[in-house]
């Protein structure tokens, strides 16, 4: 007889791929009427993103610095094609630090996606001169886990919501910076919040209705698998673009009949 473990079966998917496909389809239809030209109440933002929002029952005890990455079947950012602009901020101050030019050596040579380093100690000067030109966007920041408590005083509240990203710690010491960077780009990141509400980027509306219905479901299953509890801990998910209204895709049995009574 084999001895062999077998590995626990995945948390059961509790979502219908035919809710989401409704979901989308409304956002979708939404997104055309706002756009068009002929509208006079057309989109201020040009944000073309899916979100996923998660209500919980209970704020989960996890990680609130660093976001649990989430796999789904069509990444955000496609590093071939898009080739995205990313940034990685370095502690320059630190005694074991690893210097620009170090880390600019290991970018060229091992074909790490990373178009730009910052070091801490000129954060803003440099971001200010980066980002003069509007169209130049850093589509992710990473830096060292270190540097992650100390980041959001630098970066300034304003800068951080009209950035809508958070920097992302990666191991420089001893982890693989091109897989870390990688992995980080194929998911969807979920910052867990102090309360129960969390909103997740999961898909882009170019994608079409078929891809962005199959990241949502992938990212729902992902996260209700990630968090204590599981689906126990789970109240609801919506999904919404931007400025729109939020569509439920899910709601627990036991608030659904709390409504009813």
């Amino acid at each position: 007889m084999s001895t062999t473990a077998t590995p626990p079966p995945r948390n059961q998917s509790k979502i219908d791929p035919k809710t989401v496909n409704k979901a989308v389809k409304s956002l979708q239809k939404w997104w055309d009427s706002k756009s068009n030209p002929q509208n006079s109440e057309q989109l201020d933002n040009n944000d073309g993103y899916v979100y996923l929002i998660v209500t919980l029952k209970k704020p989960p005890s996890m990680d609130r610095t660093n976001p649990v990455l989430i796999p789904i079947p069509h990444p955000l950012i496609d590093l071939v094609r898009d080739a995205p602009d990313l940034c990685l901020i370095i502690d320059d101050k630190h005694k074991n630090k690893i210097t620009k030019e170090a880390a600019l050596k290991k970018i060229e040579s091992e074909k790490i996606p990373i178009s730009n380093v910052i070091k801490v100690s000129k954060l803003k000067s440099d971001l200010r001169k980066l980002e003069v030109d509007e169209e130049r966007r850093f589509e992710l920041y990473f830096t060292e886990r270190r540097l992650l408590p100390v980041l959001p005083k630098l970066l300034g509240k304003e800068f951080v919501k009209k950035k809508k990203n958070n920097p992302i710690a990666i191991n420089l010491r001893y982890g693989n910076w091109k897989e870390q960077v990688e992995k980080v780009c194929e998911s969807a990141l979920f910052f867990v919040g102090t309360g129960t509400c969390s909103v997740v980027k999961v898909a882009k509306l170019s994608m079409g209705k078929k891809m962005i219905v199959e990241n949502v479901v992938a990212a729902i299953d992902g996260i209700s698998d990630s968090i204590p509890g599981k689906w126990k801990n789970v109240r609801l998910f919506h999904v919404k673009l931007l400025e729109s209204l939020a569509l439920p895709v899910y709601q627990s049995v036991s608030d659904m009949e709390i409504e009813s009574t």
